[in-house]
């Protein structure tokens, strides 16, 4: 059976999704809905009808699942649409603009009983899904210290567009979020978080620049640097080889140690001593094996698993609230100098 998914959004993420959306079993575009007059090209070239709002696709022919890809403004009506039509949806990440209202999202959802993932896509990544495996195993012992770095540089051309040099804008929130997401996932819950960030290198009204330090519930200490300022090969984009945009290194973003061993990302690199442990005694690297699959694909047919009853959402709207409050407390925390607890 094929499952019938629109997509609210044609820009280049829900043309990506329409892409990928070609490729998952499971399941069949039947619709595009943007008012922009470019959408209708996007969706003739898929092969599929063109809607000028999400409410008319949905009163047209309601799919059987939506792919939330608006901008994040629309977020909260959008999914509020959904939920009211019992679909369920896919909803790009941050769940919303502020938490209150992703909140809002979450709460109606589960209220309804209607599905909601967010599009944290890296969780599907089948090297993700590997070293959570390993970690849940006990490969690595019990996490103590994690360490992500994301260095990379925008060109001066990016800040053409004003919006992305003020408030809501910078890389804590255009591209930390992911990376949190990850953290969260392997090593737990964040339950407080301190932060400092830094408009030194351009002069924004918003960071380049930030570190932070981060408490886990299981008493496991992090430490995230990230900055859009750095030409870098220390990054999941330059590293992970997700998107075919970015040149691929052989480099590691993550590092996760525990009592018995650490684990290096995204090269799944295993690192321990095989006899008696101690700094004295030889250690050893294993390369976990995984797949290659497209992880955006990969969460599209999760979506379908979601939609069929199958499966529960890998990662629910709830997962991305939580997400989103970390990256709000580490904005809170570079603000105020203060320590946020969560």
């Amino acid at each position: 059976m094929s499952y019938r998914l629109g997509i609210a959004g044609a820009g280049l993420i829900g043309h990506r999704h329409a892409e990928a959306v070609a490729q998952a079993r499971g399941a069949t575009l039947v619709g595009i809905a943007d008012p922009a007059p470019a959408a209708k090209d996007v969706a003739a070239g898929h092969d599929c009808p063109h809607f000028a709002t999400l409410g008319d696709m949905i009163a047209s022919a309601p799919p059987d699942g939506i792919i939330l890809a608006t901008p994040n403004d629309q977020h909260l009506p959008g999914a509020m649409a959904c939920i009211a039509a019992g679909i369920p949806a896919l909803i790009e990440k941050p769940l919303s603009t502020d938490l209150e209202s992703a909140r809002d999202i979450v709460a109606a959802g589960e209220s309804a009983g209607v599905p909601l993932m967010t599009g944290h896509h890296r969780r599907h990544n089948p090297l993700i899904k590997k070293a959570k495996s390993a970690i849940d195993a006990g490969a690595i012992g019990r996490i103590t210290a994690v360490q992500g770095t994301t260095w990379l540089h925008k060109p001066d051309a990016y800040f053409e567009a004003e919006w992305r040099t003020k408030p809501g804008a910078g890389p804590v929130y255009l591209n930390l979020s992911h990376d949190i997401d990850l953290m969260r996932h392997l090593c737990g819950e964040v339950v407080s978080v301190h932060a400092m960030d830094s408009n030194v290198a351009r002069g924004f009204e918003v960071e380049d620049t930030a570190v932070i330090l981060l408490r886990f519930a299981n008493g496991a200490l992090g430490t995230l640097s990230v900055s859009d300022t750095i030409p870098a090969p220390w990054s999941w984009e330059l590293t992970a080889r997700e998107n075919p945009a970015y040149p691929a290194t052989s480099q590691a973003c993550y590092l996760i140690g525990g009592d018995k061993g650490s684990l290096s990302l995204p090269d799944l690199t295993l690192w321990s001593h095989p006899g008696k442990p101690g700094w004295w005694e030889p250690i050893s690297a294993t390369k976990l094996i995984h797949g290659f699959d497209d992880p955006l694909v990969q969460q599209i047919e999760q979506f379908v698993a979601v939609i069929a009853g199958r499966e529960t959402p890998l990662v629910s709207a709830r997962d991305g609230l939580n997400t989103q409050a970390v990256i709000e407390a580490v904005k809170t925390s570079a603000r105020t100098g203060h320590t946020v607890p969560l």
